[in-house]
C-alpha cells in the first residue's frame, strides 16, 4: 500500500484562533455544528460551518473533553468529575468523582462508546510519562467502573465500525492499543499494540477517530500530522498541517466527509508561533471517506 501525503490547499483553516489547547471536537448532526473545547481556556465553543461563526461558553473549572447527551446537553469530564452542560442555559452540574486520592491526577480525553457509555481516562498532569492514569467507563445509570489502570496519558479512542474492537491511546506509550470489545456488556478483553511511534521520532500520538471503512485516524502533536492506517495498522495516508500541534479530529458535516482537526499551541516558543501562526486554529479537509456518527450518551 503506497502512503499518500495530503498538504497545501487540501487543508484549510476553517476559523483562526489562537486556542491554547483545542480538543475534543464532537460532531452535532442535527444542528450541524462543531462542539471542540479549549481545556487550558476552560472553554466550550461551538462553530457553525455554514456562517463561521464560533460560540463561546465559559467554564468555571477545566473542561478536558465532551460528548453529546440528548436534549441538546453534553457529557463532560472536567477535572475530576463527570459533568453535564447545558448550552442554553450555561447550567453545568457536576456528576461523580474520581481519584481524590491521586491529587496529581486530571480527567483528559474522553468519548461515548456506540451503545452510549462514555469513557474517559487520566493522566498526571506533573509528569506526563508516569503511569500514574486509569480509564473509566461511566454507564448510562450513572455507574463509574474503572477499565484499565498504569495508563501513561490517557488519550484518544474510538470503536471499529462493527463494535467489536476499540482502540485507545496512550501518549507517552507512543501507542494506540486496541482492545476485544463486548456491545452488550461494555467490557474489554486481550489488550496488543495496534501502532507504536518512535519515541525520537518528534511526536506522539493524541485524539483520533475512526472512519465508515474501518480505518483509524490519530493525530501527531509534535509533527502536525493525522495518520489514516488500515485495520491491521498498515500506514494508508497522511494529513500535513501548517502548524506542529495537531491534537484531535472527527468527521462532520452533512455527509460525515469533513474531517475537522483543532490543534494547540502550548508551549510553543515566540520563535514557533512566528513560524506557525495558525496554532491553536480549526482545520478542515475534505475526504474520500465517511465518518461514523456521533452516538450520544445514553443517560
Amino acid at each position: 500500500m503506497n502512503v499518500s501525503t495530503i498538504s497545501g490547499g487540501s487543508v484549510r483553516c476553517v476559523l483562526p484562533w489562537q486556542a491554547v489547547v483545542g480538543e475534543s471536537p464532537v460532531w452535532h448532526p442535527k444542528d450541524q455544528t462543531l462542539y471542540w473545547i479549549d481545556i487550558q481556556r476552560q472553554q466550550i465553543h461551538r462553530y457553525h460551518p455554514a456562517t463561521g461563526q464560533n460560540e463561546t461558553f465559559d467554564l468555571p473549572e477545566t473542561v478536558t473533553s465532551i460528548g453529546l447527551r440528548s436534549g441538546n446537553e453534553l457529557i463532560l469530564t472536567l477535572e475530576k468529575h463527570f459533568a453535564t452542560f447545558n448550552p442554553a442555559t450555561s447550567s453545568l452540574e457536576k456528576l461523580a468523582g474520581v481519584e481524590a486520592d491521586l491529587p496529581r491526577n486530571r480527567f483528559n480525553d474522553g468519548k461515548c462508546d456506540p451503545q452510549g457509555r462514555f469513557w474517559a481516562g487520566t493522566m498526571d498532569a506533573v509528569d506526563w510519562s508516569a503511569p500514574a492514569g486509569n480509564l473509566f467507563r461511566m454507564d448510562a445509570a450513572g455507574s463509574i467502573t474503572k477499565m484499565q489502570t498504569s495508563v501513561i496519558c490517557s488519550n484518544g479512542s474510538g470503536w471499529s465500525p462493527d463494535g467489536v474492537t476499540m482502540y485507545y491511546t496512550e501518549s507517552f506509550r507512543y501507542a494506540l492499543f486496541r482492545y476485544d470489545f463486548d456491545p452488550a456488556t461494555g467490557t474489554i478483553s486481550n489488550r496488543r499494540p495496534f501502532v507504536t511511534l518512535d519515541s525520537n521520532g518528534g511526536g506522539f500520538p493524541d485524539g483520533m477517530t475512526v472512519d465508515a471503512e474501518g480505518f483509524v485516524w490519530s493525530n501527531v502533536v509534535g509533527l502536525g500530522q493525522i495518520r489514516r492506517y488500515d485495520p491491521k495498522g498498515k500506514l494508508e495516508r497522511i494529513i500535513q498541517l501548517p502548524v506542529p500541534r495537531a491534537t484531535d479530529c472527527t468527521f462532520g458535516g452533512p455527509s460525515l466527509r469533513t474531517l475537522y482537526i483543532t490543534t494547540a499551541r502550548e508551549t510553543m516558543t515566540p520563535a514557533q508561533l512566528s513560524d506557525a501562526p495558525l496554532s491553536g486554529s480549526l482545520f478542515a479537509v475534505d475526504c474520500d471517506v465517511s465518518g461514523l456518527p456521533t452516538t450520544p450518551f445514553a443517560g
